[in-house]
């Protein structure tokens, strides 16, 4: 017991999924952890979004992640979230869906280019794809290994969780992330629109390249940077 605020957070993510349209039916759902308290908060299983109430939120160890508190089955998705909150350690909330555009791009096995300043301002660089996970991936661990196949890019790749929020799963779909459960249902919505104004300025002009790296450079950097000026500080003075 005592986790009643963080299954209010997860609870109210994950309606969030479903009230924004990032997930159809059941197709989505979102999770946070308490590191302090060794355990993470997630979805239960196929239950519907409109239905869904603090109290069927589900608590799972991170250490071992095995349900620890809750009458439900957690999400089939529980071990790739598990997986993903132990190798990165710097998120605490993670957010996986088929919205439409997004899983275009990964039923397409392509990264999504960095076009414009709209995607800079989230993903440093081209939101990336996996490699499709082998047949023994696929029959053995398969929630697990989809987890592993994130890492196993991620380290391959040289590319930090907190520069790129994002990812698609080659056949499958986007997982997001964030500093909690909220800010990672924010970055999917941005990722959902990111991966449709891609597409769309690929059919106006289908040569079209990257943006130019300074600019990229530009755009991130003012709001996530060392020395970032975007929004306001505590005291209400431009950052």
């Amino acid at each position: 017991m005592g986790f009643e605020i963080l299954k209010e957070k997860v609870c109210a993510a994950n309606k969030e999924i479903g009230r924004t349209g990032l997930a159809i039916l059941t197709w989505g759902n979102a999770s946070e952890a308490d590191r302090a308290a060794g355990v993470f908060a997630i979805k239960p299983s196929g239950v519907d979004y409109d239905a869904l109430t603090p109290e069927d939120i589900v608590i799972v160890s991170l250490d071992t992640g095995e349900k620890v508190e809750g009458e439900l089955n957690p999400s089939s998705d529980t071990p790739s979230h598990w997986h993903l909150y132990r190798v990165f350690p710097t998120i605490g909330g993670i957010v996986h869906t088929h919205s439409t555009k997004a899983t275009a791009w990964a039923q397409a096995k392509k990264n999504i280019p960095a076009f414009g300043t709209t995607h800079a301002d989230y993903f440093y660089g081209p939101v990336p794809c996996t490699r499709e996970l082998t047949q023994a991936e696929v029959e053995g661990e398969y929630e697990l290994n989809t987890g592993k196949v994130i890492e196993e890019h991620f380290v391959r790749h040289g590319i930090e969780p907190i520069q790129m929020p994002a990812v698609l799963v080659a056949c499958h779909g986007p997982f997001v992330w964030g500093a909690d459960a909220a800010s990672a249902v924010e970055c999917g919505i941005t990722l959902e629109e990111v991966a449709g104004m891609a597409l769309n300025s690929l059919v106006l002009n289908p040569a079209l390249a990257a943006m130019e790296p300074y600019l990229l450079d530009k755009h991130f950097l003012r709001k996530h940077g060392a020395s970032a000026y975007y929004g306001q500080n505590e005291r209400g003075e431009k950052q």
